[in-house]
């Protein structure tokens, strides 16, 4: 796109193809072109062991052996289920995760994926709203008895397999046979939302949209035959989208965290020659503070994709700085399979600190008047909507939210706020339902936030609103100290927001906190931290 644009609207971009093929269709290119490249490496923690029943950890898997081993368990699901049907997997970021993903696709199987995190009220809702047939699940996972778990909700569907014995019953049998035919227009997944207001609602995707957005995100991150540590959880887009489908359609490799762990992660990607990472800004944060404290080798690391919430320009510098790549933002959600507009490498400083890039391929994007739809001039706040190939079917046997989230034109409506300037840079600038408003004033969260980040004492923070009874609602603040024995000042902080923001955007009331509660993608649960406010369990700054 070289003529600058006259409205907030960005028409899609048709110099890539999409990749009209299938999850299965791009694991047997990879293991045609590059049979003995390595595909996948397991990390495990020291000392613990593995969840399925393996003799060692720290497995390495070929293309041609990832092949095999799908293809082989796409065959055993057969035994059990027909194509079309609904499979739960609920487990943590295990190898055989992958394989379950590959083989599910292989077989005509629409994978549900659960966070392992869930409780049993939790996988219950999981399993009865996707109608799924089947439930595949660990043993257990940092103290939690998920086999237990698993028994008690085994009534919503036919059969439940335990990963514990994978290697006894799945891959110590070899199986052959016809496999049915998938089309890139088929349900792939059900990715359930990440619930942080209201009930989780399950986006469909197709084959076709998942593995393209894919292999777009790594082409632009300039991944080609390279090494992705990713510790993003293989539940979540950013884990069995981004992560799985980036290295197989750019035949990389994929080191695989079972849990994200940033000194871990550091050594994985010294020893491994890693030359791209991906998380949300906590986990960056954890992984540039780690680095301050255990320096390792990162000379190969060229690239680290952060998404899920808006980057200050200070954590930006932060990580760049500590862990001595290029950060690049993305912007996206579940629902758009998942990545809308991403940062490239040779971006400016000051286009990655103030925007999420510009659109991927083959998407409309615009910036609407959030009642009417109407595309707002350049550089006016409007709700971001989005059309193309990526966007969900729907989301499962929710009708009235679908017709909500898509209008009859094929737009999603995303939630989030945001401008587009002349050359179709994107900046997010707060969520709809994130929205303060104080004596009638809109207030945006991520303009107080960005802010609070400059500040050398603060290394995470997040403001919400909360009721009162004179203004409507007021601003919060809950920071996290780079010394949590010696945070800043309630007074400090204040004067350094007035130093930059207006009167009625300066938080009026500051907490502490030496962890954020987090979604299982690492979003802050900002209702939980009011819960705590509410409950009397959040500490007051002084």
């Amino acid at each position: 796109m070289t003529a600058p644009l006259t409205s907030s609207y960005w028409p899609a971009d048709r110099s890539e193809p999409v990749l009209d093929i299938t999850t299965g269709d791009a694991l047997r290119a990879a293991a045609a072109q590059a049979p003995d490249r390595t595909a996948l490496v397991e990390l495990v923690p020291p000392g613990m062991a593995s969840l399925t029943g393996a003799a060692a950890t720290d497995r390495r898997w070929t293309y041609a052996q990832l092949l095999a081993q799908a293809e082989n368990c796409a065959h055993w699901l057969l035994e059990s289920y027909t194509p079309g049907e609904r499979l739960c997997l609920w487990a943590p970021n295990v190898p055989e995760w992958v394989i379950v993903q590959y083989g599910a696709a292989m077989a005509g199987l629409v994978l549900v994926t659960a966070n392992p995190a869930l409780r049993a009220n939790e996988l219950r809702y999981v399993l009865r709203q996707s109608q799924a047939a089947g439930l595949i699940h660990a043993g257990e996972f940092r103290g939690t008895d998920m086999a237990a778990i698993a028994a008690e909700v085994g009534d919503e569907v036919r059969q439940r397999f335990c990963l514990a014995d994978w290697h006894k019953v799945v891959s110590g049998q070899a199986r052959s046979g016809a496999l049915p035919l998938v089309h890139p227009e088929d349900d792939a997944q059900i990715q359930y939302t990440s619930g942080t207001t209201g009930e989780p609602k399950g986006a469909l995707l197709r084959h076709r949209s998942l593995v393209t957005n894919g292999y777009y995100i790594a082409l632009r991150a300039g991944l080609d035959q390279g090494v992705f540590v990713s510790p993003m959880p293989l539940f979540h887009t950013a884990g069995s989208g981004m992560s799985v489908l980036g290295c197989v359609t750019t035949r990389s490799t994929y080191v695989l965290p079972l849990v994200f762990d940033p000194e871990m992660v550091l050594a994985a990607i010294a020893r491994e020659r890693g030359t791209l990472t991906l998380g949300v800004p906590t986990m960056l944060i954890a992984m540039q503070e780690q680095a301050r404290k255990s320096p390792h080798d990162l000379s190969s690391l060229r690239t680290a994709i952060c998404g899920g919430a808006p980057v200050p320009a200070e954590l930006l510098r932060r990580v760049e700085e500590s862990l001595g790549c290029i950060l690049t933002p993305v912007f996206g959600q579940t629902e758009l399979s998942p990545i809308v507009c991403q940062c490239t490498p040779d971006d400016s400083l000051e286009d990655k600190a103030n925007s999420a890039g510009r659109p991927l391929w083959q998407v409309e994007v615009k910036i609407a008047e959030p009642i009417t739809g109407e595309v707002v001039p350049i550089g006016v706040e409007g709700e971001i909507q989005v059309r193309g190939y990526q966007c969900m079917v729907g989301y499962f046997q929710m009708p009235k939210a679908t017709a909500q989230a898509m209008d009859a034109e094929g737009w999603v409506r995303t939630g989030d706020l945001g401008t587009m300037d002349a050359r179709g840079y994107m900046q997010v600038t707060g969520r709809l339902k994130d929205m303060i408003i104080r004596g009638g004033e809109n207030i945006f969260p991520p303009e107080i936030e960005m802010c609070l980040f400059a500040h050398p004492g603060v290394t995470d923070v997040a403001v919400f609103g909360v009721h009162d009874d004179y203004w409507g609602e007021v601003v919060c603040a809950a920071i996290r100290a780079i010394d949590p024995a010696a945070p800043p000042s309630m007074a400090e902080l204040h004067a350094h927001c007035r130093a930059s923001l207006a009167p009625h955007k300066t938080p009026a009331r500051w907490f502490v906190c030496t962890e954020f509660p987090l979604t299982g993608s690492g979003k802050v649960q900002k209702f939980r931290l009011r819960e705590r406010l509410q409950a009397g369990t959040l500490q007051t700054l002084a």
